[in-house]
C-alpha cells in the first residue's frame, strides 16, 4: 500500500532552498565584512607609520599636512564601511536563521507526518497479527468443542 505524500513537501524544499541561499549569503557578507574591517587595519597602521619631514620648506610641510589629513579621512571612511558591512552581515546573518527556523518547523511537520503513518502502519499490522491469532483461536476451540469424548 502506498504510503500518502507529505503535502507539503514541495514548500519544504523550497525552504531548505531559502536556507541554503541565505547561507551563502551570510558568509558571503562575513567575508565582506572581515575584508573591511583588515582594510581599514591596513590603512590605520599605514597612516601610524607617516612621518612629516623634518627639514621642509612651508609648501612641502603644508602638503604633508594635506596628504595626511587626507589619508586620515581614508581610515575614517574605511572604518565606517567596515562598521557598515558588519551591520548588514548581522542583518543576512539573522535572515539566514530566519530561514532555518521557517525549514526546522516544517520539517518537524514532515516528521510528525512520517511519524503518524509509521503508528499507523504498526496498528494496522498489529491488527492483522491479533485476527490471525483469533481466527487460530476460534478454529481451534470449535474443532475442540465438536469432539465428543466417550469413557
Amino acid at each position: 500500500m502506498k504510503q500518502p505524500a507529505f503535502r507539503l513537501e514541495p514548500v519544504l524544499r523550497l525552504r531548505r532552498n531559502e536556507e541554503r541561499a541565505a547561507a551563502l549569503a551570510a558568509a558571503q557578507a562575513a567575508q565582506e565584512a572581515t575584508a573591511a574591517a583588515d582594510r581599514a587595519e591596513r590603512d590605520a597602521a599605514a597612516l601610524t607609520g607617516r612621518a612629516l619631514p623634518a627639514h621642509a620648506s612651508g609648501g612641502a610641510f603644508a602638503a604633508a599636512m594635506v596628504a595626511s589629513a587626507a589619508a586620515a579621512a581614508d581610515v575614517s571612511a574605511a572604518r565606517a564601511l567596515a562598521l557598515a558591512r558588519a551591520e548588514q552581515a548581522e542583518l543576512v546573518q539573522a535572515r539566514w536563521t530566519a530561514a532555518a527556523q521557517r525549514t526546522k518547523g516544517l520539517e518537524r511537520l514532515r516528521e510528525r507526518h512520517v511519524s503518524a503513518l509509521q503508528a499507523a502502519a504498526d496498528a494496522a499490522e498489529a491488527r492483522a497479527i491479533d485476527d490471525l491469532v483469533t481466527g487460530a483461536h476460534n478454529t481451534r476451540t470449535t474443532t475442540e468443542e465438536e469432539t465428543t469424548w466417550t469413557d
